[in-house]
């Protein structure tokens, strides 16, 4: 290489060199990172008719006894505070309901009936006189409205309120006599309950349900035409477990 040729090298060299620092630190590259964006949870589809089915148990009865004897038409004793009948046991249910959905809001009306072994009885002593007591549930209905929502999806929190209609048998027993009188008492029905979804038909469901029914009075008359009456309270509570499929 001859002298002119070292100087045009040396020439660029400089150049360049001048050209990075005139310019200041050169910005290194960095990689862009991907922006992770969360997905918004899509709601269940809870909407259609549906049909169920579960198990309970009956319990927390409220129901006082107190005995009046009636002779022609009037009130002639009165003897209360006599002891409990705390009706409970267990009970198995069918259902069947409709729901519509908005967004994560569930809601429709839901007709049940249940029975089972549902009854209890206590000694009592109206009058001085040993006498029994006992309440049975034959069944009872219930139309309630749901309203619902769901938490996450495939899981549904929801309450209940409508109106519960029950029939029961009241047996007042004394020494080799007894008696049973039937009667019906409507009354509110409310609750609270979770559902969550199997898959897209299948569900289970634990449910809580407070009836109150009123107060009934039950006469019993004996052969000698004299009546006994006695206000029955079957209020109770009720919790269930069961599955539901949806058409």
């Amino acid at each position: 290489m001859n002298l002119k040729s070292m100087f045009a090298a040396t020439t660029a060299l400089v150049l360049s060199a001048g050209t990075s620092f005139a310019g200041g630190a050169i910005v290194p590259v960095v990689e862009a990172q991907p922006v992770m964006i969360d997905e918004v949870p899509v709601a269940s589809n809870w909407a259609g008719a549906y049909v169920g089915g579960g198990l309970g148990y009956s319990f927390g009865g409220d129901d006082e006894i107190g005995i009046a004897i009636v002779e022609d038409g009037d009130e002639t004793a009165r003897d209360t505070d006599l002891g409990d009948v705390d009706i409970k046991g267990v009970t198995a249910r069918l259902h069947a309901g409709y729901r519509w959905q908005r967004n994560n809001w569930v809601f429709g009306p839901e007709l049940g009936i249940e029975g089972g072994s549902v009854d209890d009885e206590t000694d009592i002593l109206p009058f001085g006189t040993a006498a029994t007591i006992e309440s049975e549930m034959n069944y009872l209905v219930t139309l309630v409205m749901k309203t619902g929502y769901e938490v996450q999806p495939g899981t549904l929190i929801y309450g209940t309120f409508g109106v519960a209609h029950g029939d029961f048998d009241y047996t007042l027993s004394t020494g080799d006599q007894s008696a049973t009188e039937s009667f019906s008492a409507t009354g509110l029905a409310a609750g609270l309950g979770v559902e969550r979804m199997i898959n897209d038909k299948m569900s289970v469901f634990a449910a809580y349900q407070y009836r109150d029914l009123g107060k009934e009075t039950v006469s019993f008359t004996d052969d000698f035409g004299d009546t006994v009456t006695s206000e029955a309270t079957p209020a109770h509570s009720n919790v269930s477990f069961g599955v539901n499929y949806r058409f």
